[in-house]
């Protein structure tokens, strides 16, 4: 078995959201959740078929988007693997409505941080392991840290 760390490429003030799925209308069903979630939001979606074709099906209202999504299916090259990059809103926005999509198994990350995916190649194919999201911690949060956690927070309108 061979361990890679794939490096995710999306655009500065874009999210990325990685996950596991399972069944071929993942692609429609995922846009549904996405353009049900916000009007404003911009998004590109890709899904990799794991049986049958083993296509990379793709959905989004944003072309560049959508291209981006599917490099980065491509790159991690694993089946039943699914890629979101989106503009215009946060992954809180539509988590919940990806957790509750019928043929989502699980989901490895939802950031703007730089991602690394751990990757396992074997005889039989490729399969995600996990995600490298972010950098390390550098200290526990002091009390001008939490004010300013909690300004940044009203800010963006995420509290009262």
């Amino acid at each position: 078995m061979e361990l890679k760390a794939v490096k995710m490429e999306y655009p500065e003030g874009a999210n990325i959201i990685i996950g596991q799925t399972h069944f071929i209308k993942t692609a429609e069903d995922l846009y549904e959740v996405m353009v049900n979630s916000s009007p404003q939001l911009k998004f590109g979606l890709a899904f990799s078929e794991a049986s049958g074709p083993c296509l990379i099906r793709c959905e989004g209202n944003d072309d560049e988007l959508k291209d981006v999504a599917i490099k980065n299916v491509e790159a991690i090259g694993a089946g039943h693997i699914f890629v979101i990059i989106l503009k215009g809103g946060f992954p809180v926005n539509v988590l919940n409505g990806i957790k509750t999509c019928r043929e989502v198994c699980s989901i490895f990350c939802a950031t703007a941080n730089p991602v690394e995916v751990i990757v396992a190649q074997t005889e039989g194919g490729r399969g995600v392991l996990g995600v490298i999201d972010g950098f390390e911690p550098k200290g526990v949060e002091t009390e001008g840290d939490v004010r300013k956690r909690r300004e940044f927070l009203r800010k963006i309108g995420y509290k009262l």
